[in-house]
């Protein structure tokens, strides 16, 4: 699809010229950026103020929200400065021009995050994002108490799987058997969450929503599943195997994943507490392979049946991987020994 044709209505209109201090006549260029499951982005250059600009254009989803657009947006209003986001210029929602709601962000340069060299890197960004103070009325979904929040999700993407003629009897039932696994945890209650920390999470630290600058400066984008929730369950999911396999094929030994953690503390204390976080850790690193597994037995199906808008022919490459005997084996040793073994 070309998008650049696409957006003509939308980048003529009045409102867009006006809202972003455009000139009349078109003068700016955009060109496709990057494309993504729910988002796709395109630069351009602010022909007055010369500022480089991302207009995201939203596709879908993954909460199911009617107003996805404004939420991501209110999202990088709230982390405005932390200096670790890009800032928000235009948000509409109202699918006037586009059949999508759109916004338009800072462009922010750098290169995605490499998991052998900049690990204290990430440690800070996310220190400064969860440190960020919220209104009480921020708009954020809530996160509930412990891990069911992240398993009603991996429920409800497994339920695409289950229901489909590419099931594999044998991959669901391992699956299933791991989903049960989390479910025990969630009810022994083994991690204390009364009084542990709350913030703004990302809930999505995949490498590439990273971005590692030349000149020291390093931020965290998309922010389209951003909660109100355990700073605990963002790391877990940044360490988890089913995380930094995605991009990379990276699984983090045990001694990268202590070092981490224990970066992450040290500099977190100085702004809030942290007290149960590191166990916390521990076992969100397990609940999100099940929220990895599950999304990728999703989207397998999805891609099988070609029902999506946007074809990232790297994830389809990748979805059969996460599936294969030897990865699942691996997260069934992390819930049963507590340990990784190669995958």
């Amino acid at each position: 699809m070309d998008y650049t044709t696409l957006i003509k209505p939308l980048v003529k209109s009045k409102k867009y010229r006006e809202g972003l201090g455009l000139p009349e006549t078109i003068e700016e260029k955009y060109e496709m950026l990057a494309a993504g499951e729910y988002n796709v982005n395109l630069k351009f250059t602010h022909p007055v103020s010369g500022k480089k600009l991302v207009l995201r254009i939203n596709q879908g989803s993954q909460m199911h929200l009617e107003k996805q657009i404004e939420y991501e947006a209110n999202t990088l209003k709230l982390l405005e400065n932390s200096g670790r986001t890009p800032k928000l210029y235009y948000v509409d929602g109202s699918k006037r021009y586009l059949d999508s709601g759109i916004l338009v962000m800072e462009y922010l340069p750098g290169v995605a995050l490499d998991y052998t060299k900049d690990l204290r890197k990430a440690a800070d960004i996310l220190v400064d994002i969860h440190r960020q103070d919220l209104p009480v009325d921020n708009g954020l979904i809530r996160t509930g108490t412990g891990f069911s929040f992240v398993l009603d999700e991996c429920e409800e993407m497994f339920r695409h799987y289950t229901r489909s003629s590419y099931l594999d009897k044998d991959i669901h039932k391992r699956i299933r058997h791991l989903l049960d696994q989390g479910w025990a945890m969630s009810r022994s209650g083994e991690i204390n969450f009364d009084g542990m920390y709350r913030c703004l999470i990302n809930t999505e630290l995949n490498s590439t929503n990273f971005l590692i600058g030349e000149d020291g400066k390093n931020y965290l984008i998309d922010w389209e599943k951003a909660v109100y929730g355990f700073p605990a369950q963002d790391i877990g999911h940044f360490l988890a195997p089913t995380s930094t396999f995605w991009k990379t094929d990276i699984i983090l030994t045990k001694k990268e994943i202590d070092n981490f953690i224990t970066r992450y503390l040290e500099r977190a204390e100085n702004y809030f507490d942290t007290q149960g976080i590191r166990e916390a850790i521990r076992a969100f690193i397990k609940i999100n392979c099940l929220r990895g597994l599950t999304w990728c037995a999703m989207a397998y199906v999805q891609y099988k049946e070609a029902d999506k808008e946007i074809m990232n022919k790297s994830t389809r490459e990748k979805l059969s991987q996460y599936l294969e005997d030897g990865f699942i084996r691996g997260i069934e040793a992390l819930f049963n020994e507590g340990e990784l073994e190669d995958i």
